[in-house]
């Protein structure tokens, strides 16, 4: 510590503390590393993760590749400023056909996969159980603004390979992502398997715009020969890269290990700032209400094709809640 001089002052901008050692599940975390002109988030999901998982007794593979992509709609989704909604849907050719996550700002999601179990084997990794398709990212800001869309391809990779090339290609943000699902056994009560999730969004966002630059596109149709563009890149998003890659899966799931800790250990030689952890809960829109009005906008003989033994019924394929209804109720007339 040095001493001030009578024509010096030390201002804190904030306090310095050591890291916490409670977990915090079921939310994201946003941090810097100044000193690198790093930013991200850190996502530790447990009872929300499991809740949306469990409601539809995925098979595992299923599971953890639909935990991914909802682990993957937090980082992203948390940063939203206004209250709209950050939608993540995938359309492909493999097993797993569909998958859609919905965020709705602050903190509310819900999630669904559509898969084909006659496909599914054993061994199969997020990449094969996605194939080949493309992946949907839109930012909706309410009736009265317009809807941003970001399209990639999944030339059979996984979540993380995607979202590099989504930021590469849409946002030209230094970005890495780190994913990780898995089920934990818990003992008491005859025991049970929980789902847990976390990930970590590290971005370069330096003060001067030129530390940023990133090599040209591949044009695709350029003549043989013609020069690759290249770019060196600036040595604290190499230094950025390098940690986080160090990240093991068991680490972001870990249940006994704090966010901040994990943070620490990783940052800790650069100095890294924590801020306000931002909660995060499983909670679908669906409501008797808004099923109803839906009902009410189908055509009267579609509306009538759906009375199956003197009643319409309607599972929410989110939350898999039943509603009933009587013809009358329905439309039905």
């Amino acid at each position: 510590m040095t001493s001030q001089s009578p024509e010096s002052k030390i201002i804190l901008t904030s306090p310095i503390r050591a890291p916490s050692a409670v977990p915090v599940d079921d939310a994201a975390l946003p941090f810097e590393v100044d000193a690198l002109d790093l930013r991200g988030r850190l996502t530790r999901l447990g009872p929300t993760l499991d809740d949306i998982l469990t409601k539809h007794d995925y098979p595992a593979p299923v599971g953890k590749l639909l935990g991914e992509a909802i682990v993957l709609t937090t980082l992203l989704g948390s940063s939203l400023k206004f209250d709209g909604r950050f939608i993540l849907q995938t359309q492909t050719d493999g097993p797993v056909s569909f998958l859609i996550v919905d965020f709705q700002a602050p903190d509310r999601l819900r999630a669904y996969a559509r898969y084909d179990a006659g496909r599914l084997q054993p061994g199969q990794n997020s990449a094969a159980l996605l194939g080949h398709g493309h992946l949907a990212m839109t930012i909706d800001q309410g009736a009265d603004m317009s809807r941003y869309q970001g399209l990639v391809a999944l030339d059979g990779g996984g979540l993380e390979e995607a979202a590099h090339e989504y930021f590469l290609r849409s946002e030209q943000i230094p970005t890495r992502v780190r994913l990780a699902v898995g089920e934990e056994w818990r003992g008491g009560d005859g025991g049970k398997h929980r789902w847990r999730g976390g990930g970590m969004l590290l971005q370069f966002l330096p003060k001067a715009p030129e530390r940023a630059r990133q090599p040209d596109l591949h044009p695709g149709d350029a003549p043989e020969g013609t020069a690759v563009h290249d770019v060196a890149e600036d040595d604290a998003w190499v230094e950025g890269q390098s940690l986080i890659a160090t990240v093991e899966d068991v680490e972001l799931i870990d249940p006994d290990l704090s966010g901040e800790r994990l943070l620490y250990r990783l940052f800790h030689e650069r100095g890294v700032r924590v801020f306000k952890p931002l909660p995060l809960r499983a909670q679908c829109s669906c409501s008797r209400e808004a099923v109803s009005a839906m009902l009410k906008s189908f055509a009267p003989q579609d509306r009538a094709d759906m009375v199956k033994d003197g009643k319409v019924v309607v599972t929410c394929e989110f939350c898999s809640s039943v509603y009933q209804f009587t013809p009358h109720e329905a439309g039905v007339e």
